[in-house]
């Protein structure tokens, strides 16, 4: 069957919502800060992710490939308290500009716009404090749901379903201004229909682990691995050749403009992917408004 698959129309049809839908929740360090109760954040993202290496597990790469894309993220969060314990809402909402999207030299249509609009809600089960070795635990539940734009054999941010992914964060003081951030989650959604074809996807894996260095209380620097494994996509029982298997590094650097503004950068780099496109660099700016 994975010989059907070279085929520039088959490849065209088996391509779902490559990398913009939502597989995993990435993290920043620090995400998983307890703030007090009432606090509300507003957050915008920008970033910008070029790709011009694309590889189907099984078959190997497939020259003069190419994705280009510029996505920006709305988010915001409240803190309040639930029974003496602390817990965060959050909403967030993805769109994309999708751009030199080819595969063996053929160009594929996209969906560009809005995403799947994401809805969180974090109980923070472990809050040890202590400025240099405490330990802060979070567990969240996402719930995704389909309101971007999906077309099989389109390339775009929806993934067509929605997506549940819980997710476990961590904080660990580790002395002389060293903590390290972590968190592991789990994306999984149910399969459904479009065209006539029926589409489904494994669960897919997560696992960030960031070392930081706070300079200061208001500026820190990053440096760790992000990992994503499974999430097999199958159309009509037949795996495409495509899964979230990537292995990237990363460099965070955050400041606090003013009490409540905070400017944040990331810049990665895919080290390792099988089954879709593999970033030559990711870049993105986070902004924070803090009320």
């Amino acid at each position: 069957m994975m010989a059907k698959l070279t085929r520039p129309a088959t490849v065209a049809g088996t391509l779902l919502a490559i990398s913009t839908a939502a597989s995993a929740i990435d993290i920043y360090p620090g995400d998983y800060t307890i703030l007090p109760p009432g606090t509300t954040l507003a957050l915008g993202y920008v970033g910008y992710t070029p790709s011009s290496t694309f590889r189907l597990d099984g078959v190997g790469e497939i020259p003069n490939s190419s994705l280009d894309q510029t996505v920006g993220i709305a988010r915001v969060l409240h803190y309040t308290q639930i029974g003496g314990v602390p817990v965060a809402f959050q909403a967030y909402l993805p769109f994309a500009k999708l751009t030199d999207v080819r595969v063996g030299g053929n160009s594929l249509p996209t969906n560009n716009g809005l995403g799947d609009l994401t809805l969180g809600a974090t109980a923070f089960l472990v809050n040890r404090a202590d400025a240099e070795y405490g330990t802060t635990v979070g567990f969240t539940m996402y719930l995704s749901v389909p309101t971007g734009k999906y077309d099989y054999g389109k390339v775009g941010a929806g993934a067509g379903t929605v997506t549940f992914t819980p997710q476990l964060g961590l904080i660990q003081g580790l002395g002389k201004n060293l903590f390290l951030d972590a968190s592991l989650d789990v994306a999984a959604q149910p399969s459904h229909s479009d065209a006539g074809y029926d589409i489904s996807v494994r669960p897919s894996i997560q696992l960030q682990t960031y070392l930081r260095y706070q300079f200061t209380p208001a500026t820190s620097l990053s440096f760790g691995y992000s990992g994503t494994f499974g999430g097999k996509q199958y159309v009509d029982d037949v795996y495409t050749g495509q899964k979230t298997s990537s292995s990237q590094l990363r460099l965070f650097a955050s400041h606090m403009l003013t009490p409540t503004w905070q400017l944040s950068a990331m810049l990665g780099k895919a080290v390792a992917t099988e089954g879709g496109f593999k970033n030559s660099y990711s870049a993105q700016l986070r902004v924070m408004k803090i009320f």
